[in-house]
C-alpha cells in the first residue's frame, strides 16, 4: 500500500476535443452518446462515470497521455446527452454492460483498460467480472461496492455526523414521521407524479452529495450538483439503482467474487476523508486484492478533482499505458 500526501504532484492532460462523438442503438427505447478522444490508434480505454446518474465532461479526457490513449466516454442511460433523460425503463447496471460491449464491438478493440470512480469503479468491476477477456487493467477511484452497509451509512446514518449541516438539507424535504427510511421517502418522490416536489427533491439529494464530495465540504461543491436539469437525472438513477440494490444477485457480490479478476493489473485511488465511499470498503477491497496496486491519498476525499487522487490516477494511466 502506498500512502501519498506531500510531494510534487502530476496534474491534468492538457484540454482537449473529441475526434469522433455520437450516439449507439441499443435495441432499446435508449440512445446513449458517446465520445472519443485522444490517439485513433492508440491504446484502447473506456471511461465509466459516477452517479448512477452522472455525466462524462470535458475534464475526464485529462486523466490520459492523448498522444498514447485512444479513450471512449458515453453518458450512461437516463443522463447526460443521451436520450432519454431521467428515464429509469430498461436502465439497469446489465444493460449498461451491454452498452459498454457496443461501444468496444464499435470501436473494434478485442480488450481495454477500464477507468472508473465511485459507481464508475462498480460498473467496472462487474463489467470486468462478466467479460475478464475484455478487460486489460483497471484503474478504481472511490470505491464502491455497492452494499446495504455502504448506502445506509450515506443516506440514512453515518455520514450526516460529519457534515450535519448538509444533512438537515437532506433532511429538509422529508417529513419527520418519514425519515426512518430516507431512500423509501425519496424513492416515493423522485419516481411520483408531482414535477415540482421531484424537481425539489432531486436538488436536495444531489446538493447533498455535493457537498459532501470535497474535504472542502459545500466550498468544493460542482455547480452543477444544484442545477435541476442535472439534478433530476442524478437523483432518480441513483435512488432507483439504490432501491433496487445495483441489480446484483446478493449484498456483497462484488467483493465475494473478487478472485475471479485477480489476474488482471489494477490500480485503487481512495481518499483517505473521503465521506460519500468509507475508505473501509477500499480496505475491504485491498484485502481481497493485494495483488492490485493500492494508493491512499492523505489530504483527499471524494472527489476526482482534488489535487491528490488526479495525481494518483494520472500516474496509474501512464502507467497502465507501457501494459
Amino acid at each position: 500500500m502506498d500512502s501519498v500526501n506531500a510531494r510534487a504532484r502530476r496534474g491534468l492532460y492538457p484540454e482537449i476535443e473529441p475526434f469522433n462523438s455520437g450516439f449507439i442503438d441499443t435495441g432499446s427505447i435508449h440512445r446513449v452518446y458517446f465520445e472519443e478522444c485522444g490517439a485513433p490508434d492508440g491504446k484502447p480505454a473506456v471511461v465509466l462515470h459516477g452517479g448512477p446518474g452522472g455525466a462524462v465532461n470535458p475534464g475526464m479526457r485529462r486523466y490520459f497521455d492523448p498522444k498514447k490513449w485512444r479513450v471512449t466516454l458515453f453518458d450512461q442511460r437516463g443522463c447526460g446527452n443521451s436520450q432519454p433523460n431521467a428515464e429509469l425503463a430498461e436502465n439497469d447496471t446489465w444493460k449498461l454492460i451491454e452498452d459498454i460491449e457496443r461501444l468496444r464491438e464499435q470501436a473494434g478493440v478485442e480488450k481495454w483498460t477500464v477507468f472508473g470512480g465511485s459507481w464508475g469503479s462498480t460498473l467496472a468491476m462487474v463489467y470486468a467480472l462478466t467479460h475478464p477477456e475484455r478487460v486489460e487493467a483497471l484503474i478504481l477511484r472511490g470505491i464502491f461496492l455497492l452494499t446495504e452497509q455502504e448506502i445506509r451509512w450515506f443516506y440514512q446514518d453515518g455520514a450526516g455526523h460529519i457534515f450535519p449541516d448538509a444533512w438537515d438539507r437532506f433532511l429538509e424535504p422529508i417529513p419527520a414521521p418519514e425519515r426512518g427510511d430516507l431512500m423509501g421517502a425519496y424513492y416515493k418522490r423522485l419516481t411520483g407524479d408531482d414535477v415540482e416536489e421531484r424537481r425539489r427533491c432531486a436538488v436536495a439529494w444531489s446538493t447533498w452529495e455535493g457537498d459532501t464530495v470535497s474535504v472542502k465540504g459545500p466550498e468544493g461543491r460542482p455547480d452543477r450538483f444544484a442545477e435541476p436539469d442535472f439534478a433530476v437525472a442524478f437523483a432518480r438513477l441513483e435512488v432507483w439503482y439504490f432501491m433496487n440494490k445495483g441489480f446484483l444477485p446478493e449484498d456483497g457480490w462484488i467483493l465475494k467474487n473478487i478472485g475471479k479478476i485477480r489476474h488482471i493489473p489494477a490500480w485503487i485511488v481512495q481518499g483517505r476523508f473521503d465521506v460519500v465511499t468509507p475508505m473501509s470498503g477500499a480496505w475491504a477491497l485491498h484485502k481481497a486484492w493485494p495483488e492490485a496496486k493500492f494508493e491512499v491519498v492523505e489530504d483527499a476525499g471524494h472527489a476526482s478533482t482534488e489535487p491528490g487522487i488526479i495525481d494518483g490516477l494520472v500516474r496509474a494511466t501512464d502507467a497502465a499505458s507501457r501494459l
